[in-house]
């Protein structure tokens, strides 16, 4: 982290001494910069291919670094308001409109503004992720016969094999396809399970991601609500009758958002039901390995108890690791298998054979179940730290539920309260969080809001975070809530 922030600081004074010399003009030499600024050989070489990289110097090898010539003036702004009709036009005689809306995503994946303290975050915080094991694991990989060329389309064999083993039950390598990120592997799945216009059955809440991904593919979600225990059997089965759907898309270990596992007593109802309407389930078991360290023993995905390929399992190495190891693995049975590798090849070729080799590399150090139990360890007390001071700073705030994996909690607003106001009061106090509304395919049954517990820096963050949530509270929520605040 310390050589990331030199690197832009060392990038930010350069480019303020730039007016100092003229087009083609020479730079000091790198041993000057490390010499004036008293950084190292590699910060001033980073700081420099940062500047060419936007245009304001030419490195010549052997020679230095010169002033880049002025940018030419901007051309003109085109009109594009043609492609407003043609966009409508192209899609009049869908039957379900196939327009793309990430905002429910970019909710976890837009940094917030400097010094506001992050619970909408979706990843952990730069501090917990494994920085050196994936940097050496990587450098170990650019050197292994081969890392450059071109991988096999379903993915290394390798790394197959070890998706297949953590999976378990009769999982074999050649049931696998490794794929660019568990958001691509859903996008792959509803694209080979469903036409467009079909219904396809979601869990209520789910997350918002694959909400987009089925509407940006012209499919209907239908809502199927979940409890503490899962999503409920005999709605499930309701739904699959009178729908007709033949997909259903769950997160059966600590749900997002509502954290819930479930139960074993519906895992095999789950599945018979799926059978018996000829229907797949599209298994995302997107967190097993951001399990606390009080959860005790964890259920088997669902892929390892079906014999009859009834599940698409989606497993993702990117939670565990950083938003950039985007590494994960597509697992079926039976024909499904060929159509989604068919499509895969289609839409990405295949995953770039350097990431897949730093993946083994990673898995397979030591440093791997060593950051593992440091992550358990640390989201467990972070998850106890703010529930806790939730419970003493915002007892109006509902939590029915404390998972014991994952990174966020799910709560309920009073009655009466306005989401969007309470998240744009919370940004004005200095806290960024996710409103609940993107969560529903339908309409919500009440207020809700999202915290994550994993993107800040630590406890203390936790603490002034919920402080600032409470000042937010105090300007939006209803009167009535008031006889619950603190005397």
């Amino acid at each position: 982290m310390q050589e990331r922030s030199s690197v832009t600081d060392l990038a930010e004074q350069l480019r303020r001494e730039l007016d100092r010399y003229s087009p083609g003009g020479k730079l000091p030499s790198s041993r000057v910069l490390v010499d004036r600024f008293r950084v190292s050989p590699v910060t001033v070489s980073r700081a420099l291919a940062q500047l060419a990289a936007e245009g304001l110097v030419v490195t010549r090898p052997g020679a230095g670094a010169f002033r880049a010539a002025a940018r030419p003036l901007a051309a003109p702004a085109g009109d594009t308001s043609w492609q407003e009709v043609a966009l409508s036009a192209d899609g009049a005689a869908d039957l379900v409109p196939r327009s793309v809306d990430a905002s429910g995503v970019l909710v976890s994946l837009a940094a917030p503004p400097p010094g506001v303290v992050e619970f909408n975050g979706g990843y952990l915080h730069p501090s917990l992720q494994p920085e050196r094991a994936m940097s050496a694991a990587l450098a170990r990989a650019g050197r292994r016969p081969g890392a450059w060329g071109r991988p096999p389309t379903e993915g290394l064999p390798e790394l197959r094999e070890w998706f297949a083993r953590n999976i378990g039950g009769a999982v074999t390598a050649a049931e696998v396809l490794i794929a660019s990120g568990g958001q691509s592997a859903l996008t792959t799945a509803l694209r080979a399970l469903a036409p467009p216009g079909a219904p396809v059955l979601v869990e209520s809440p789910t997350y918002p991601g694959m909400l987009a991904i089925a509407r940006s593919a012209g499919l209907r979600p239908v809502p199927v609500p979940v409890d503490a225990d899962g999503v409920k059997p005999a709605l499930l089965a309701d739904a699959f009758r009178v729908t007709g759907a033949r997909v259903f898309v769950c997160q059966p270990l600590f749900q997002n958002p509502t954290g819930a596992v479930l139960a074993p007593e519906r895992r095999g109802e789950v599945l018979r039901i799926a059978r018996e309407a000829g229907a797949f389930v599209v298994e995302d078991d997107f967190v097993r390995r951001l399990v606390h360290e009080d959860a005790g023993l964890l259920p088997r995905p669902l892929a390892a108890d079906d014999p009859d390929g009834v599940v698409v399992h989606v497993s993702s190495l990117t939670k565990a690791t950083s938003p950039s190891f985007r590494v994960s693995a597509l697992a079926a049975r039976g024909p499904v298998l060929e159509r989604l590798r068919a499509i895969q090849i289609v839409d990405t070729f295949f995953v770039p054979r350097p990431l897949q080799e730093a993946a083994l590399e990673l898995v397979g150090s030591p440093a791997w179940p060593r950051h593992l139990r440091t992550i358990s360890a640390e989201l467990k007390a972070r998850r106890d730290a703010m529930t806790a001071t939730l419970r003493v700073e915002l007892p109006e705030l509902a939590l029915p539920h404390i998972p014991s994996g994952g990174y966020h909690l799910w709560l309920r607003l009073p009655d009466g309260t306005d989401e969007t106001a309470l998240t744009a009061a919370a940004l004005r106090a200095g806290v960024a969080i996710t409103p609940g509304r993107p969560y529903f395919s339908a309409e919500p049954p009440a207020g809700q809001v999202r915290l994550s517990f994993a993107a800040v820096a630590g406890v203390g963050e936790i603490a002034e975070g919920v402080r600032r949530l409470r000042v937010a509270c105090d300007e939006v929520l209803p009167a009535k809530s008031a006889r619950l605040r603190r005397p």
